[in-house]
């Protein structure tokens, strides 16, 4: 099936019937679908069918591209189902997380560009707004749509309007705090507003037979409303003992029926459980809610299965939750293997080398044990890793407890994910001085995720906090010795950070070297004309030890350049000295290591002893840079002409695309940084 232009994303989409493209002769009733309004006139029969072709064209189209599978498959009917009853994009859906929205991308009229999801110029993997009127919540990171949708519940209310608004929260996304602090104010606020709980891993048995899906039509049902209000009404006129009476058999019957007391606590009024793949009993359901006059929130607790109606994905652990492209028939990703370990395997092999010296070691993640290193961790050490679920905030004072009482705790959390405890790191943490290790992956760019996952922001928002010490490795060698500094500092919190994706291929220690705090180490400067050919090229030799950009013969002088890599990118530094030594610069690079504190004689030395002065980060602006810049004007060594200039990330939230082809937007490569000499020369 041929991939559709990924320049015609702003494009409305054809009729499937008049471009012909995306047609694979197994989708003749999805063929007929444009947008959610052809689906109005089909049988309840029709829509059972209609889902069976979505996930087949889901099934297809993720084959082809990778991203997120499972999640996706779980909610076909729910997805048929919903634009089916309502009336979208006036009725607002908001998907809880995102990652589940392949199928409704396809309905709403994106299919012919579901073949360029996650790809530079293609849809986004995620619910974005400014890609379809049907994403009216942006929603990558998760438990947010509580909280929207009340927010978007109110505004209509207060605006006089009239339409549904229906958030689809995971039952993961439900272990996050802010989802109950969201049903605590909607029960409160009693804005009509529809969650459907899209619960495919709690212990509750689904619903099965004809009687079951009676019952709960039933209890969805407006007569049914109708009658459990008046009931109430009429148990609040009895005397107190009679009162608590009839209160306590209504419950009981709610309970009988499947009820749910937590959330009929919160003020929410709750149907369920239903069989969230069963159209004839979600469709009447969705239908009895769409037509009542009942006021205040619902909640609809819908059982499903990730990974449903494809054997592979059914049968694999993760439920192919996030895969390469693969083989349909069976199910085998296409994953390009290499010698090269992940930053991340590289973290977890180190952290456990260091859990096997140290007891009081502790690996905590927030359910992200795989995409973090900490299932390896866990594999080692079941007793002394700790999965709390989407809860960052809980993550970050749980870990802070554990210092408080002598344990060495490391949190691994992506760059964007610990953005959610800031408060916790400042007040919980920093305040306290105490000595949780922050473990950050995803930091810098992440290709396919966009701007949703890129860990831009971590060294700014964390280097402004007293007694914050931050660390970037340049290679998987140095981030074993930054976990080994990690797991030896006990003078306060300490965090490093480190990129998705393979390493540089760096040899790896036998064992993790504790660094000096603060210090950083010249990697390469250019030989001096006496020993070499000033104009040919050298190949780029590491220099042993800390160094100094001191210079060691008299009247050699100032040397042009010098780089100050801070993190990962330090090769792309290396292959633009060789291009400056290419043109007859004298170039030094240096590896900061530390972001905080700074290595003031190493900035110190290089400043005095170079023409030019250059700091690059996979960051934002307010970070490395920044501080590096503090540092020289307050202590007046720019006065003597030396040229600065800061390489970070743009000031802008950069699309999903290859991460190579992110780095030359971000102009963050070794020809970058040539350009940068150049214009600082000009």
């Amino acid at each position: 099936m041929p991939m559709a232009n990924p320049n015609k994303l702003q494009q409305t989409a054809e009729k499937p019937e008049e471009t012909g493209d995306m047609r694979s002769g197994d989708t003749p009733l999805l063929d007929t679908i444009r947008t959610p309004a052809d689906m109005k006139g089909l049988s309840d029969d029709d829509l059972k069918t209609l889902a069976d072709e979505l996930r087949t064209e889901t099934i297809a189209a993720v084959s082809e591209t990778g991203g997120h599978l499972g999640a996706g498959l779980g909610v076909v009917e729910l997805t048929t189902a919903i634009h089916a009853v309502f009336n979208t994009p006036e009725d607002k859906l908001i998907w809880d997380v995102g990652h589940q929205c392949y199928p409704h991308k396809i309905l709403t009229g994106r299919r012919d560009r579901i073949r360029t999801i996650r790809q530079g110029g293609g849809l986004s993997g995620f619910t974005k707004r400014s890609e379809s009127a049907y994403d009216p919540f942006g929603a990558a990171h998760s438990s947010t749509s509580i909280s929207a949708g009340l927010g978007m519940a109110v505004a209509r209310d207060h605006q006089g309007g009239r339409n549904n608004i229906i958030a689809v929260i995971g039952d993961g996304a439900m272990s996050a705090g802010m989802a109950y602090e969201a049903m605590n104010n909607a029960g409160h606020m009693k804005s009509r507003l529809i969650v459907i709980l899209n619960d495919n891993n709690m212990s509750i048995a689904p619903p099965v037979g004809a009687m079951s899906r009676y019952l709960t039509g039933l209890v969805s049902s407006r007569p049914y409303i109708g009658a459990r209000d008046m009931a109430k009404r009429v148990a609040n006129m009895l005397p107190p003992p009679l009162k608590k009476a009839a209160a306590r058999a209504e419950e009981t019957a709610r309970v009988a029926l499947g009820g749910g007391t937590m959330f009929e606590e919160m003020g929410f009024y709750y149907i369920g459980p239903i069989d969230g793949h069963d159209m004839h009993q979600l469709l009447p359901v969705l239908r009895n809610i769409r037509d009542s006059k009942a006021e205040g929130p619902v909640l609809i607790h819908a059982i499903t299965q990730k990974g449903k109606g494809y054997a592979p994905a059914e049968n694999s652990a993760d439920k192919m939750h996030g895969v390469a492209k693969f083989d349909i028939v069976t199910g085998s990703q296409y994953k390009p293997k290499s010698a090269r370990p992940t930053y991340t395997k590289t973290f977890a092999n180190a952290l456990i080398a260091e859990a096997k010296k140290d007891e009081r070691i502790i690996g905590i993640t927030a359910a992200m044990p795989d995409g973090t290193g900490m299932d390896l961790f866990g594999y080692e050490f079941p007793d002394r890793m700790v999965d709390v679920g989407i809860a960052e905030q809980h993550a970050v004072t749980f870990a802070a407890g554990l210092a408080a009482e002598g344990m060495k705790p490391f949190c691994a959390i992506y760059s964007t994910f610990l953005q959610r405890a800031y408060d916790q790191v400042v007040h919980d943490v920093c305040i306290q001085n105490l000595p949780v290790r922050f473990a950050i992956d995803r930091a810098g760019l992440v290709g396919a995720d966009g701007a949703t996952h890129a860990g831009s922001f971590d060294t700014a928002y964390l280097g402004c906090l007293p007694n914050m010490v931050l660390m970037a490795p340049s290679d998987e060698a140095e981030l074993t010795h930054m976990v080994a500094t990690a797991a030896a500092y006990n003078d306060g919190p300490i965090a490093f950070r480190y990129p998705r994706g393979e390493g540089t291929g760096a040899e790896l220690p036998d064992a993790g070297e504790i660094l000096e705090i603060g210090k950083g180490r010249i990697v390469y400067e250019t030989p001096h004309p006496s020993s070499q050919n000033a104009r040919t090229p050298s190949p780029l030799r590491e220099r042993e030890g800390p160094g100094t950009a001191k210079q060691e013969r008299e009247g050699e002088g100032k040397k042009d350049v010098a780089l100050l890599s801070y993190g990962a990118r330090l090769e792309e530094c290396k292959m633009a000295a060789q291009m400056l030594e290419a043109k007859g610069l004298k170039v030094t690079i240096a590896d900061a290591r530390f972001a905080k504190p700074l290595d003031e004689a190493l900035i110190r030395a290089l400043a005095e002893n170079h023409e030019t002065l250059i700091t690059i980060e996979e960051g934002s602006i307010g970070g490395f840079g920044s501080f590096v810049l503090d540092y020289l004007v307050n202590n007046d060594l720019m006065r003597s002409g030396l040229k600065v200039r800061t390489m970070h990330l743009p000031d802008e939230f950069q699309d999903h695309d290859k991460p190579d082809a992110q780095y030359e937007t971000a102009q963050l490569t070794a020809k970058d940084i040539v350009k940068r000499i150049s214009y600082s020369s000009a």
